[in-house]
């Protein structure tokens, strides 16, 4: 089962030297476990695109697709035998990353 593991930011900045050691350590128990798929981090979302060319629209926007205080600020895709596993690993991330983040399962 995969999982889409989003972190929620407050536009407060990156994270921490501190907050920094504890997400490597994280993805390395990731890794140790077989579990790790993906991880990365995002540009503020000043910098977003929002592109729409459904029925050749040739739309683009500078802006992001929802002007609010919190938005996703990087990301972990994850592997795992069970949605419990899931989200005890979701629950590591947020204390890790020191910010909340949202877990949703993809398509299988």
């Amino acid at each position: 089962m995969k999982f889409l593991i989003s972190v929620i930011d407050n536009l407060s900045g990156s994270g921490t030297p501190e907050e920094m050691i504890a997400i490597d350590a994280f993805n390395e128990g990731l890794r140790a476990s077989g579990y790790f798929v993906f991880a990365g981090g995002l540009t503020d979302p000043k910098g977003a695109i929002v592109i729409d060319n459904r029925g050749g629209a040739n739309i683009s926007t500078n802006a992001p697709l929802f002007a609010a205080e919190e938005n996703f600020s990087g990301f972990w895709i994850i592997d795992v035998p069970s949605k419990d596993i899931a989200l005890s690993l979701a629950f590591d991330g947020s204390k890790a990353c020191n910010r909340k983040v949202e877990l949703r399962e993809f398509f299988s």
